[in-house]
Order: structure tokens, then C-alpha cells, then sequence
């Protein structure tokens, strides 16, 4: 009896389990419904690889200043806003959204460093950019932007790194892909709703959005969270941190401006300023700037960060 008893409990809870993911899914549909009304893309839609790339451009002169984002950015176009705004008057501007992030198609890919920097170049062309570019990568972008100077030397004219990875971060980096695949399956269900302030990042918190635009930021998060792009790319990570490694510092000017560490990195603020210092000891023309903020720089502190660009390369 006391089995049988055991039993009925056990099956009434798994369906009222399946039940309620039941419900927190039919929920999380019916708000996707509603907001694909916010989701007409910002950019640019263009072709590659057979599939949809979005890159926004905004801006005049005869530089081209293009963002990359770091890894699960869900919105780059929104998220570095706050920052090229400042710059717009005087550059163009390109923000790239990589495949799995904005308005990007949700592609299963191989993300090695090659396959994302040709995915990058080919768009920009089809969005009608033109080399040389100085490229601004946050975080793991970086490791992007140093590949491409390391390359294509001619394409690559400074590197503006906002808290940008170095190769040498990657070294003792835990990542976790299994806990990824759950927040990938639990982001899907909708489960990601019941903490709505996981939502708010630190573009709508702390930079200039507009209130419509935190809304599409916001819709675009429940939509673009911790994609099968993003993880194949987190999973290459350490691969391609090596690759690049092996290739050097590349000879080309560089800015970086470097976070306090916190926000995410994994690091203490030491060691987070540390390596990337050590990393351009061996360049020839860079220089960085410490910022008392988080890891999201161009959040916090776009209006230090806009004006040293527009004095670094005014010197370049």
C-alpha cells in the first residue's frame, strides 16, 4: 500500500510539474506574439553564408568605426548605443550582429575564429562598408579583432578594445556548457520570465535608451537568449584564444579601455587589468585607460570613453 501510495504521489507530481511548464510555455508564446511587433529589424538585413546577418549603420565621415559584441549580447545594436551616438557626427558607424544575436538568423555553426571573422567581413560588404576599419570589440569580440589584424593587417587601421578578451584570459577560464544548455532549454519554455530583471541590462539600466527601445531590447532578449549560436561559439572559445595566441600581438594602434572586473568576468580586478597589460606590452603603439566601472564600459562610461576615442584617433 505504502508503494502504491508513493507511486500516485510521485505521478501527481510530475504532472503537475508537466503542467505548470505547461503554462510558463503557453505564457512565454503568447508574449512572443505580442512583441514581434517590436521586431523589425534595426539594420540591415543581408546575406551569408545562405542566411540572414544584420549589421546597422549610422554616421558620416571617411572612417568606419565597427562594434562587436561580446559573447551573449543579445542586443548589440542596442547595446552599444549609448556609445556610438557620441561618435556618429564623425564617423560612420557599423554595429555587426553575429549570427544567434539581434536580428540575426539562429544558426547551428561551427564558431571557430576563422568562420566568424569571414561571417563578419562578408556582411560588411554586403552592407556597403569598405576597409580600413578601426574595430571597437567588447569582451570576447576581441578575440575577433585581433585575429582580423593578425590576417588582414591592411583591413585593420586601430583596435579600440572596450574591455576587450585577450588570448591569456582563456587560460584558467571555467566555462560551463552544460549550464548553458539548461539556461538555453529553460530561456526557450519561457522560464526566463519569472525573473523579469534579468531583462534589464546595463544599456537600458545605465545608458541612453529610449523607453522604445528598452522595449525592443527587452524583446529581443526573450528571444535571443543563450542561442545554439552562442553557445557553439562559447564552446570554440578556448580554441580560438589559442589560435590567436599563435599568431602574436599584431603591429597595429590600440586603445583599450579596461573595466574594474566586475559585472560578470570571472576575474578580480588584479588580474583582470593585468593581462591585457601584459598582453600590449608587446605591441608597438598601444595604450589603455582604467575605468572604475564594470565589464559593459560603453554602459557606464560612454561619454570618457567617446571623447578619448575621438582624441586617439585624431592622433592616428
Amino acid at each position: 500500500m505504502k508503494f502504491k501510495k508513493g507511486i500516485k504521489i510521485l505521478l501527481i507530481a510530475v504532472f503537475a510539474l508537466l503542467g505548470l511548464v505547461g503554462v510558463i510555455y503557453i505564457n512565454h508564446k503568447i508574449h512572443l506574439s505580442k512583441e514581434s511587433a517590436l521586431l523589425s529589424p534595426l539594420g540591415k538585413i543581408v546575406e551569408v553564408d545562405g542566411h540572414s546577418m544584420s549589421v546597422y549603420r549610422e554616421g558620416a565621415g571617411d572612417t568606419t568605426l565597427v562594434f562587436l559584441s561580446g559573447g551573449g549580447t543579445c542586443s548589440p545594436i542596442l547595446d552599444f548605443k549609448s556609445l556610438y551616438s557620441l561618435l556618429s557626427g564623425t564617423y560612420q558607424i557599423a554595429v555587426v550582429e553575429k549570427f544567434g544575436y539581434g536580428f540575426s538568423d539562429i544558426v547551428d555553426k561551427n564558431r571557430d575564429i576563422n568562420s566568424i571573422l569571414e561571417d563578419t567581413r562578408t556582411a560588411l560588404t554586403a552592407a556597403g562598408c569598405h576597409a580600413p576599419y578601426v574595430l571597437c570589440p567588447h569582451s570576447m569580440s576581441g578575440l575577433e579583432a585581433l585575429y582580423w589584424a593578425q590576417k588582414y593587417p591592411d583591413e585593420v587601421s586601430a583596435i579600440i578594445g572596450l574591455d576587450m578578451a585577450v588570448p591569456a584570459y582563456y587560460d584558467s577560464m571555467n566555462i560551463n556548457i552544460p549550464l548553458m544548455r539548461i539556461a538555453s532549454g529553460a530561456a526557450r519554455l519561457g522560464v526566463t520570465r519569472l525573473i523579469p530583471h534579468i531583462a534589464e541590462s546595463e544599456a537600458i539600466r545605465h545608458g541612453t535608451l529610449s523607453e522604445r527601445e528598452k522595449e525592443i531590447y527587452r524583446a529581443v532578449f526573450y528571444s535571443r537568449t543563450a542561442t545554439v549560436s552562442m553557445i557553439n561559439e562559447t564552446e570554440w572559445v578556448k580554441k580560438n584564444a589559442e589560435t590567436v595566441n599563435a599568431l602574436g600581438v599584431p603591429h597595429v594602434p590600440m586603445l583599450l579601455f579596461l573595466s574594474d572586473g566586475s559585472g560578470g568576468t570571472g576575474f578580480d580586478k588584479e588580474t583582470w587589468r593585468r593581462l591585457p597589460k601584459e598582453y600590449i606590452a608587446q605591441a608597438e603603439q598601444a595604450q589603455y585607460i582604467e575605468l572604475d566601472c564594470p565589464h559593459y564600459v560603453h554602459d557606464y562610461e560612454y561619454r570618457a570613453i567617446s571623447e578619448n576615442i575621438l582624441a586617439f584617433l585624431s592622433g592616428h
